[in-house]
C-alpha cells in the first residue's frame, strides 16, 4: 500500500508499506523508492514517528540511489538485453507483417510493420523472455528439488518489483521472470532458497542449512544478486 511520509523538514516522501507478522520495522530502498515492512499491530502514527527519526538515513539512501540510477531502458534496434548472464542484442527490422522474436546466436531478431511502436516491441520481447524463463526455471526447479529429495512443486512466474521469489504452504513457488537475465548461478540460488522453504518457512539457522545442502555458495550468490538487481529490474 502506498503512503506519504512527511519529514520534519517539510519534505514529502512516498513509501510502500507492507504489513507482516514480524516484531521489528524493516526499511529498504528499491527501484520504486522506500519500502517499509512493519508489524501487523503497530499503529500507523507510531510507525511514522519511527520513520521520521530515520529521516537522515532515508534521504541519504534515496539520493545515493538516484545518483547511481541506470538510464531508462529504450526499445530500439541495437538495444542490449541479457539472457542467462550473456549479452543479447535486439535487432529490429521493418517488415510487411509482424513476427515473434527469434534468437539467432547472440541476437534476438524481431520483424515489425512499425519500428516506432515501442510498446508493441516491448510486449513481444517481454513475452519471449517470460516464455524462456518458464522453460529454464522448470528444468532447474526439477533438478534442485530432486537434489533436496522433494517432489516437484508447482511453478508460477512472478512480476514482483521487490522480490525474486516466494514459496507458500501449498507448495507453490513463484520466481520473478526477470531472473532469466541473470547468470545461471544466481537463478539456482533463488530456486534453492525457495525450495528450502518447503522444509522451513522461516529464515532460521535450520533454513540456511537446508539452502547450503543444495547450494553451498549461497552467501556469494546472494551478494551478487543484490549488486545486479538494479540492472535486472530495468525491464518491464
Amino acid at each position: 500500500m502506498q503512503h506519504m511520509l512527511a519529514l520534519p523538514g517539510g519534505e514529502q516522501i512516498p513509501y510502500q508499506l507492507i504489513r507482516r507478522a514480524r516484531r521489528t520495522i524493516g526499511m529498504k530502498i528499491t527501484s520504486d523508492g522506500l519500502v517499509v515492512h512493519a508489524p501487523l499491530r503497530l499503529r500507523h502514527a507510531e510507525l511514522e514517528t519511527l520513520l521520521c527519526s530515520k529521516a537522515a538515513w532515508i534521504t541519504s539512501k534515496l539520493k545515493s540511489r538516484q545518483a547511481t540510477a541506470l538510464p531508462v531502458f529504450t526499445w530500439h534496434d541495437g538495444a542490449e538485453l541479457q539472457l542467462l548472464g550473456q549479452p543479447l542484442t535486439l535487432r529490429i527490422t521493418q517488415a510487411a507483417r509482424n513476427s515473434n522474436p527469434k534468437r539467432e546466436g547472440s541476437e534476438l531478431r524481431l520483424a515489425t510493420s512499425n519500428i516506432d511502436d515501442h510498446a508493441q516491441i516491448a510486449r513481444k520481447v517481454l513475452l519471449w523472455l517470460q516464455k524462456e524463463a518458464r522453460t529454464d526455471f522448470a528444468k532447474r526447479l526439477a533438478i534442485l528439488a530432486a537434489k533436496l529429495g522433494e517432489a516437484m512443486p508447482a511453478l508460477f512466474l512472478s512480476n514482483a518489483r521487490t522480490r525474486w521469489g516466494s514459496c507458500n504452504s501449498r507448495r507453490e513457488i513463484r520466481l520473478n521472470w526477470r531472473l532469466i537475465q541473470a547468470h545461471p548461478a544466481l537463478i539456482n540460488y533463488v530456486i534453492a532458497h525457495e525450495l528450502a522453504h518447503l522444509r522451513e518457512m522461516n529464515h532460521s539457522a535450520r533454513f540456511w542449512a537446508v539452502v547450503a545442502s543444495i547450494y553451498p555458495d549461497y552467501r556469494q550468490a546472494e551478494q551478487l544478486l543484490k549488486s545486479c538487481s538494479q540492472q535486472l529490474y530495468r525491464l518491464g
